[in-house]
């Protein structure tokens, strides 16, 4: 919305940008509009969560976005708990589009269905920048929320915390494992000195470094975050279990343990993650993107199967299907030379369980809503 330069002018404080210059540059009318605009072309029919500046700010652009005729309520610290539980309550049960607030939904409260997230301020921490837009990625849990399918989130960034701080996924460490060793350091040109790689400014002589956005010009530096899709990842090599095509159309997965098994499940454009487990009845674990669905499903079974002799890496999974499995298996499977032991099993769980996910499936369509 043509604020760039300006937000990369504003002060720090000790905690955070200064947020009162902040609005001198984003609370202007042109600019509100401008936002609004964005928010109506591409995502005007999600549950919105938006970040503003000050109170003040904040109070604008909630009456900007009702003058647009938009159902929006505002969030802030100075209003009574009640009042804020209530507004939430609204905004959950669906009465309520878009909530406007000021450092209050950073963390602590979760609405899953939210599928856009707005930030009209920037983040000088990309914690709080990751906190921000983590209101708008969480997943939909089928149970709580019947018939809503979510798939991605958008986030429309006007403050440009994505410039300066790049992607949301570039320092996650997905094993959940940390390397021992020294911090990046680079050396001060002015005094020589090793400082943190990060630093913008030498602690010792005071020299000022230009940010790679700066160095690279207009046209450089990181894209402008306009949209956040779940990120995909290669899950089924990461798995600890086998994955099984049922059918070699890629449209129906089933991985299967001693304890338990998982399942994901097309059907007319939408994704469903099954799950069972000994002694209980089929689970619904979530709907929407096939990623999405193959995590939760793969979730389950590591939730569940305890016995690592289920795992991919076992050799027994490679070997001939016994002869008590083809008694179970249709005929045809004696003519299948290449059918192992352990999608003979996964065949089996299948048809054991058919009935109840088709039943879990159709019971779900039906009242099928998006939150996305």
């Amino acid at each position: 919305v043509g604020v760039q330069d300006e937000l990369r002018s504003v002060r720090k404080t000790m905690s955070d940008f200064d947020m009162a210059e902040v609005a001198g540059i984003m609370d202007r009318a042109p600019v509100t509009d401008e936002v609004i605009r964005h928010w109506k072309e591409k995502a005007g029919d999600r549950q919105t969560v938006v970040f503003c500046s000050t109170v003040a700010h904040a109070e604008h652009v909630t009456d900007a976005f009702r003058a647009a005729g938009v159902p929006a309520a505002l969030i802030h610290g100075d209003l009574a708990a009640e009042t804020r539980k209530a507004i939430l309550a609204d905004y959950a049960a669906g009465g309520i589009r878009v909530v406007v607030n000021v450092a209050v939904l950073t963390e602590g409260w979760d609405h899953p269905p939210t599928s856009c997230v707005v930030l009209l301020r920037p983040s000088s921490y990309k914690s709080t920048m990751i906190q921000m837009v983590g209101r708008g990625l969480r997943t939909v849990d089928p149970e709580e929320h019947p018939g809503i399918v979510k798939t991605d989130c958008i986030v429309l960034d006007f403050g440009t915390s994505s410039l300066i701080h790049g992607t949301l996924e570039q320092d996650v460490d997905l094993d959940g494992k940390t390397e021992a060793g020294e911090a990046p350091t680079k050396s001060c040109p002015g005094c020589g000195a090793d400082i943190p790689l990060a630093a913008t400014e030498c602690p010792l002589c005071g020299e000022a470094f230009p940010r790679e956005d700066e160095e690279a010009g207009e046209g450089g530096g990181a894209a402008p975050l306009s949209g956040f899709m779940m990120t995909e990842i290669d899950l089924l090599k990461r798995s600890s279990f086998a994955w099984v095509d049922l059918y070699g159309t890629d449209d129906a997965l089933m991985a299967t343990g001693f304890a338990a098994w998982g399942g994901i499940f097309w059907l007319d454009g939408v994704w469903y993650a099954i799950g069972g487990a000994k002694g209980e009845r089929p689970h619904l674990l979530g709907v929407g993107e096939r990623t999405v669905c193959l995590a939760q499903a793969d979730d389950w079974l590591n939730t569940h199967e305890t016995d690592e002799s289920a795992f991919k890496t076992r050799s027994w999974l490679r070997q001939p299907p016994t002869e008590k499995q083809l008694q179970y298996l249709p005929p045809e499977c004696r003519h299948d030379f290449g059918l192992t032991r352990y999608r003979a099993s996964a065949l089996m769980t299948f048809g054991f369980n058919k009935r109840a996910i088709r039943q879990l499936i159709d019971a779900t369509a039906r009242p099928e809503r998006r939150a996305a």
